[in-house]
């Protein structure tokens, strides 16, 4: 798997995996880049079947496969130890790394994560697949960003829609494999096995988020024994991208903290 290491800022500086959502794009992190880079060595990579990791998935693919494959790149890479942040789908594979791989993880960050999809997620992704599958990838990723942002967000960058739709037709990872990793989504069922995650944990939500609902983060951050929940009051689905600035600083203020917390909800 082909990864990108940014330049660590200083000596010794910590690791920071980004792992994004079903659209599996690295270049997703883009507005947390800047500001990430000061305090990590960052880590962003097309997830497989994805990007410059485009290749066909096997049927039963799930996300153990997802966490094996990138902490296998990341030994390779001589990383042994590491935080992540991850949205939706990448805060999934976040949790399975921690569960699969202990030792290597520090601190989790989560955005509009669950523990198993909601009734209401489960409902918006069956309208996208249907769309996927009865009239092709084209109407599929120009009704994406409806599930993404802020209807306000989207009046006002239109031209930067367009450009985003036309990125993401140039690079679409194929309907099967979109498929094989959604069907990976929704099979994963955390609720057995979040109490095993004992590393700190900031879940962060967005309160007008469309598809996943923040009462998913409420439980995740309830299910968690050592978490933090920050429920953002606007930004949607992609609030790291709507509200950059806000998040940003919450993230950081979590991931640069050395004192232990007691659970609250800001």
């Amino acid at each position: 798997m082909q990864i990108e290491l940014t330049q660590a800022p200083f000596p010794n500086a910590p690791t920071l995996l980004l792992i994004a959502g079903l659209s599996g794009m690295g270049s997703y992190w883009l507005p947390q880049r800047a500001a990430l880079a000061e305090h990590y060595q960052l880590v962003v990579y097309d997830q497989r079947g994805t990007g410059v990791n485009k290749q066909p998935l096997p049927n039963d693919y799930c996300l153990p496969d997802m966490a094996l494959e990138i902490h296998t790149a990341m030994l390779q890479q001589g990383i042994t130890h590491y935080s992540v942040l991850g949205h939706a789908l990448g805060g999934l594979v976040a949790m399975q790394l921690v569960l699969d791989y202990p030792a290597a993880i520090d601190k989790l960050a989560i955005i509009n994560g669950w523990l198993q999809l909601n009734a209401h997620t489960r409902r918006c992704f069956a309208v996208r697949e249907t769309l996927l599958q009865d009239s092709g990838p084209a109407p599929y990723l120009q009704a994406q960003p409806l599930f993404l942002y802020p209807a306000d967000w989207m009046a006002a960058n239109q031209p930067r829609l367009e450009a985003e739709e036309a990125m993401h037709n140039a690079h679409f990872q194929g309907q099967e494999n979109l498929t094989r990793r959604l069907n990976a989504l929704k099979a994963a069922d955390f609720h057995a096995t979040a109490a095993r995650i004992h590393q700190q944990v900031l879940v962060i939500c967005s309160r007008d988020d469309l598809l996943v609902p923040w009462i998913c983060s409420e439980e995740l951050h309830n299910a968690l024994p050592n978490s933090l929940l920050e429920i953002m009051p606007w930004g949607g689905h992609a609030c790291n991208i709507t509200a950059a600035s806000d998040f940003n600083q919450r993230l950081l203020s979590f991931l640069v903290t050395e004192s232990a917390y007691h659970k609250e909800i800001i």
